[in-house]
């Protein structure tokens, strides 16, 4: 695939991301353009991968342009850039007490501040989250005046 082919991937899947839940992630754009498998994905997010970029199936060079494209392609659409912190999933309490350590992850070989801040920040569609929301609560204010909403929200 050629740069110009993977820029519109790249913006065709935050176009999708926002128009489905709102925000966009760098994670999630990896996936859909075929750089990250879900299965690779989990085993990052669970600890069994060092750090993110290793288990991409692309090189530095593809990563960089996806992530300058979704910045591009965020900041003329007027979408708000927002951070998340990733942390890996299911660690295990020391000795059955107190709370859960947090394990931060990692995205990048090198481990620069930068990159990795470029990784975890989400670019999020304020009216789409807005409008995403005020479905949601029609659709719980529908179910729960009809009849049968119980059954039709168990069901779901």
């Amino acid at each position: 695939m050629n740069d110009r082919e993977l820029a519109a991937k790249v913006r065709s899947a935050v176009y999708l991301q926002c128009r489905n839940r709102g925000f966009a992630a760098p994670v999630d754009v990896l996936m859909d353009v075929g750089y990250l498998s879900k299965q690779d994905y989990e085993n990052w997010r669970y600890g069994r991968v060092d750090y993110l970029e290793r288990v991409c199936k692309a090189n530095l060079s593809k990563l960089s342009l996806v992530m300058r494209e979704m910045r591009s392609y965020a900041a003329k659409a007027g979408l708000k850039p927002s951070f998340c912190y990733y942390k890996r999933w299911e660690t295990k309490k020391k000795n059955g007490q107190g709370r859960k350590p947090v394990i931060p992850l990692r995205f990048s070989k090198s481990g620069d501040p930068e990159i990795e801040r470029r990784y975890a920040t989400h670019f999020v569609d304020g009216k789409r989250t807005a409008q995403l929301k005020s479905e949601r609560a029609a659709k719980l204010a529908s179910q729960a005046d009809s009849p049968s909403g119980e059954d039709e929200a168990s069901n779901s």
